[in-house]
């Protein structure tokens, strides 16, 4: 079954250790973390500090997405703070190869993710080398913004070449998940939903996981 990553970036942080514990005992598997340096996207989120206090939270796995202009300069300071996950930009690391061998000496899954606007293909050279690739369905950098359908196109073509080749990374999805766009992702090959604004500005964190289980469940 697909897991469901809850994103912080529209928690509540009054009260964030009470939500991601009733998240994690809802039956979310991980926790997504997005950073921003304010430069590669417009807003600026957080750094190891918060991951770090995070990691302290709970015991699921953090699934750290990196949208900064330099990532190579900070893989080591967010898998020392608890990252288990790094994910980084094909448009920001002009050494990706490299920056992934980086990570995995670090003792981190690799991730990789490309804009909406990014041809997936891109990534064909290095998908026998990551654990995790990213789509995002929505711009990279905003909260709540709608779900672009062309994105699935992306993660029907990563999981032909996954089947195709023999490969085993996570396909992960992140932008507008819902009861509705949900299932069409896992449908068209999705391992791991990316969840904020549906989960953490809900009326009750613990039936909306629930919900999302249910309807991803038969697929």
């Amino acid at each position: 079954m697909a897991k469901i990553a809850p994103s912080i970036l529209n928690a509540d942080f009054l009260r964030l250790q009470k939500d991601i514990n009733e998240a994690v005992i809802a039956g979310c598997d991980w926790i997504h973390l997005d950073v921003m340096d304010g430069h590669f996207v417009p807003k600026i989120t957080f750094g190891p500090m918060i991951v770090e206090a995070v990691d302290k939270m709970t015991p699921v796995p953090l699934d750290v997405h990196l949208m900064v202009e330099h990532p190579d300069t900070m893989l080591s300071d967010f898998v020392q703070a608890g990252a288990e996950n790094i994910t980084v930009h094909y448009e920001t690391c002009p050494h990706l190869w490299r920056t992934i061998d980086t990570i995995h000496a670090l003792g981190a899954r690799a991730g990789v993710t490309v804009n909406p606007a990014t041809p997936v293909n891109l990534l064909d050279p290095i998908l026998e080398r990551v654990d995790l690739v990213l789509v995002m369905t929505v711009e990279t950098g905003y909260g709540g913004q709608e779900f672009i359908p062309q994105s699935l196109t992306k993660i029907a073509w990563l999981d032909q070449q996954r089947r195709s080749r023999g490969l085993n990374f996570y396909i992960e999805v992140d932008g507008g998940i819902d009861l509705e766009t949900a299932p069409l992702v896992v449908k068209a090959g999705a391992d791991v939903l990316v969840v904020g604004t549906f989960i953490f500005m809900s009326d009750n964190i613990t039936a909306t996981v629930k919900s999302l289980r249910k309807v991803i469940g038969g697929i």
